[in-house]
């Protein structure tokens, strides 16, 4: 029997009947993930199987180091051929790490290879998938659509023209809609003079004269407005740490001052600054009835010779703890709802030590006012939780914490054209987990019930949550 099949990782009864069922052949809402839309749009074929899989993917850069591959055969200038032998030696090292199912999921899913690779065959493997990367179901588009991918929100900064997803917008014959997520990363930038430059270029493009802090808003609101027309409904946020300041609109004034006079603030100033944005940017999120996402948690570029050799996203990153999360996230939360700004939220925290204090506050701030299941929702298991044993930890504590049932389900959160394999990986965990409490009696077998629920968490639940 090959590795990949209908019963890989599923050794529940029931589980394998809701995965075959109903998950398997569910549409894929990929709400958050780091493709280009610019990539999309111009659908260029790949030179090989080594761009499609290694290029950017630092996932598998770190697996390779640690099983002592030279940099030259990750990210510098060995041949394709001899970073491809690299990383099938480094592969059949990688038992027990997702890796190596997301690797033969590839392989079976899109080029029907279904041997494990390993450095016995790589050659072999490297040929049959390039000879069929030059067919034009292999192109961006056709993987997409292969990947029956129904929403693409892609991540984009708040001065972004969105041009490429308005030119998406027009294609004929590709029915995957791209859609833009509101990043603003500038606006919680730490260095003065690069946060004055964004303003200026801000007040430029949004044709807001930002004189004071009120003005800075506005010229944000017009961004998001934009943003809105051509799609988006969705924001996301990557701090370090949730914390909270109760700041009035005086001390606001004075943070914009001080960060327009080009004025380092101290590390307590800039929590203050950064939980007056926050509140603000709930607000305008809530007015538009769009997700606010936050993924909270991540120390990046830790490794800084080889930071400044290679530069950022090339795995150098490792999982924060930080001190009264509870009480921070609580009271930033609180601030937004005192300002009748909560908007629905996703929170999704790096620290897999802090799921149960997540999902337990946003217990707190659940609310049926709107009409929406679950507005405040515990997100998937997150980078170095996308696991197996991370994806079972926060399905657990999302079904003590809350309803499992309104889980608006799995991302990819990848720069990837076929990494949408990890969504079925995410379903036969799911479909095992679910389908394991039936084979011991722990629910019932109502199939009207339970393939609701499965069908919903793959995608409806999506789908109704975003309204796109």
């Amino acid at each position: 029997m090959t590795l990949i099949n209908d019963d890989f990782m599923i050794n529940s009864k029931a589980g394998k009947i809701l995965y075959t069922r109903y998950a398997k052949k569910q549409p894929i809402l990929d709400y958050h993930c780091h493709l280009e839309a610019r990539d999309i749009f111009e659908n260029k074929p790949f030179r090989d199987i080594t761009q499609l899989w290694l290029e950017g993917d630092h996932y598998k850069w770190r697996a390779m180091r640690a099983n002592g591959i030279q940099e030259k055969y990750i990210t510098g200038n060995a041949s394709a051929e001899e970073k491809f032998e690299a990383w099938a030696k480094t592969i059949e090292s990688s038992f027990g790490n997702p890796l190596y199912h997301w690797t033969h999921l590839e392989l079976a899913t899109y080029f029907d290879i279904h041997t494990p690779l390993n450095r016995n065959n790589w050659r072999e493997v490297m040929n049959e998938c390039n000879n069929k990367l030059k067919n034009s179901d292999f192109s961006p588009r056709a993987l997409i659509s292969r990947s029956n991918v129904e929403i693409i929100c892609t991540t984009d900064k708040p001065l972004d023209d969105l041009k490429y997803h308005q030119r998406l917008k027009n294609e004929k014959g590709f029915a995957t809609r791209v859609l833009p997520t509101f990043r603003p990363d500038e606006l919680f930038e730490t260095d003065p003079i690069r946060f004055s430059q964004f303003v200026t270029q801000l007040a430029e493009i949004s044709s807001v004269n930002i004189t004071h802090f009120s003005s800075f808003i506005a010229a944000i609101a017009a961004r998001i407005d934009f943003f809105h027309e051509v799609g988006c409904r969705i924001s996301d946020h990557g701090p370090v740490e949730v914390s909270y300041q109760r700041v009035s609109d005086e001390q606001a004034e004075a943070l914009f001052a001080a960060r327009m006079a080009q004025q380092t603030l101290s590390a307590e100033g800039m929590q203050a600054w950064n939980s007056i944005i926050f509140v603000k940017l709930a607000a305008l999120y809530k007015q538009k009835e769009w997700a606010m996402q936050i993924h909270f948690g991540a120390i990046r570029n830790n490794n800084m010779p080889q930071y400044h050799a290679i530069g950022i996203n090339s795995g150098f990153d490792s999982i924060a703890d930080q001190q009264n999360l509870a009480a921070n996230l609580n009271a930033l939360l609180n601030a937004m709802a005192e300002n009748n700004g909560l908007p629905k939220t996703i929170l999704y925290n790096l620290n897999a030590g802090y799921n149960d204090i997540v999902a337990s506050a946003l217990a707190n701030f659940q609310s049926g006012e709107e009409g929406i299941k679950s507005p405040m929702q515990f997100g998937s298991g997150w980078w170095f939780n996308d696991t197996q044993r991370g994806m079972n930890n926060q399905l657990m504590t999302l079904a003590d914490q809350g309803l499992l049932a309104n889980f608006i389900g799995m991302l990819t959160d990848s720069r990837s054209f076929v990494s949408y394999t990890r969504h079925d990986y995410f379903r036969r965990i799911l479909c095992n987990l679910i389908g394991g409490w039936v084979d011991r009696g722990e629910v019932p077998e109502d199939m009207d019930i339970l393939s609701s629920m499965i069908k919903g968490i793959c995608a409806d639940n999506a789908r109704s949550y975003f309204n796109f």
